[in-house]
């Protein structure tokens, strides 16, 4: 039998999501141990996109398989019961063979937040990242417009990235103010590594007006990473979860 999860975390103290086959702490990792011992068997998961070290889940999609006899509510429960604190389970489907929670994904979505002010923040540190410089959102949003579309982002591609080719296609990005806060929002038919990051650390000069509206639109055209902004923090991130067709039947937040 296959499921679908729907699974919460915070990234602050792991290595990032994926099972690298050793002690290093990953949410993957915790989250097999835990599967495995509802199920009383080994069990792997498949999930819709992997996330870096420090940042967080809203609503990361996985699949597994297990002959395991287990209700929905029986995996929910039972296996948030054995998840540290900082991981739960906020819902199983029992899905067709066929589903894939990465190829069967149309759309992922991120929000990257940023506390905009003088004074580093104490609360929320670990989901929040920091900028000083008066940062003006609209200039961002109107920056970042010009990445809107299919296009190669290899300006904005880590060194490390693993991926065949840089084209992807960005369907929405949304800068807004609330308060103190800045959220960069984006969704897409998938994501570089770094990428996200990579746009927010060249919409910050963008925002601080040490750059001009039209220069990330120079640098998509110039597919040079090394002339781009810095990398911004991980703590800032969160994926908010992949959209799919609503022929899989699962839960509102993750269907199109």
């Amino acid at each position: 039998m296959r499921y679908a999860l729907g699974v919460e975390y915070d990234g602050t103290d792991f290595k990032g999501w994926q099972n690298l086959g050793d002690d290093t702490p990953s949410v993957q990792a915790s989250l097999e141990r835990a599967l495995a011992s509802v199920a009383d068997a080994p069990v792997q998961v498949v999930c819709a996109g992997r996330t870096d070290a420090g940042v967080h889940g809203q609503c990361q999609v996985v699949h597994f398989d297990s002959d395991a006899q287990r209700d929905p509510r029986g995996w929910t429960l039972g296996v948030t019961a054995r998840l540290p604190r900082s991981i739960a389970v906020r819902w199983c489907v029992p899905v067709a063979d066929d589903f894939h929670a990465r190829f069967s994904a149309q759309a992922r979505r991120y929000v990257y937040r940023l506390i905009n002010r003088p004074i580093r923040p104490a609360l929320y540190r670990q989901s929040l990242s920091w900028e000083r410089r008066p940062l003006d959102a609209a200039l961002m949003h109107a920056a970042g417009q010009a990445l809107i579309g299919e296009h190669d982002f290899n300006a904005f591609r880590s060194v490390h990235c693993q991926a065949r080719h840089a084209r992807r296609n960005l369907q929405s990005l949304q800068v807004t103010r609330h308060g103190e806060v800045i959220e960069v929002a984006v969704r897409g038919n998938a994501f570089l590594h770094h990428m996200i990051r990579n746009i927010v650390g060249s919409l910050i000069p963008v925002g601080s007006g040490e750059r001009p509206v039209e220069w990330i639109g120079e640098l998509l055209a110039g597919r040079d990473r090394t002339v781009a902004g810095p990398t911004a923090p991980p703590q800032g991130l969160v994926f908010l979860g992949p959209l799919y067709p609503d022929n899989w039947h699962l839960p509102a937040e993750v269907t199109l």
